[in-house]
């Protein structure tokens, strides 16, 4: 219940004086708020997505990935080449962003996401390929360029599939 404080403002009025509590209770709430701010900006860094983090400005990075299929016999099969069941790499992915890997293209929203994204297509591809009965995994080169510094070569691999095993 808020009391009143007779004389603390001007002639006739009245200063509401709340419970010490409750003034705590707001500091802590704001002290939550501001820590849970800085930990997820802290956090965004580290993440390939860079969510809650702060960029002024768009890297300059520059990615290429060289897409192959392993086959259960130990064959490594571009992707542009025809594949069992008619897949297309292109048509898989259906975002200009994946779609012809092969070429230097820009990395428009970072080299951490962009790679992020190659590989979570990799097994996405993987997934749903079924009348694909010889790949038993995708495997995907990258030469990648960060702010024109590189190359950085990494490779990623998506999980093994249940239908060339």
């Amino acid at each position: 219940m808020e009391q009143h404080a007779p004389g603390a403002g001007a002639a006739g009025s009245e200063r509401i004086v709340r419970p010490r509590w409750r003034a705590r209770l707001v500091r802590g709430f704001v002290a939550v708020v501001l820590v849970g701010h800085a930990v997820l900006l802290v956090r965004g860094y580290a993440d390939p997505h860079k969510f809650f983090a702060f960029q002024p400005f768009n890297e300059s990075s520059t990615w290429r990935a060289d897409i192959v299929r392993v086959t259960a016999d130990g064959r490594r099969v571009p992707i542009e080449e025809p594949w069992p069941g008619g897949y297309d790499w292109d048509e898989l992915v259906r975002w200009g962003v994946l779609e012809r890997p092969g070429t230097m293209r820009h990395a428009y929203s970072g080299l951490g996401t962009s790679l992020d994204f190659l590989d979570d297509a990799l097994d996405w591809v993987a997934d749903h390929t079924p009348e694909d009965d010889e790949t038993l995994y995708l495997e995907a080169t990258t030469e990648a360029y960060r702010n024109t510094r590189g190359p950085e070569v990494r490779v990623y691999r998506s999980e093994l599939r249940e239908e060339a095993r």
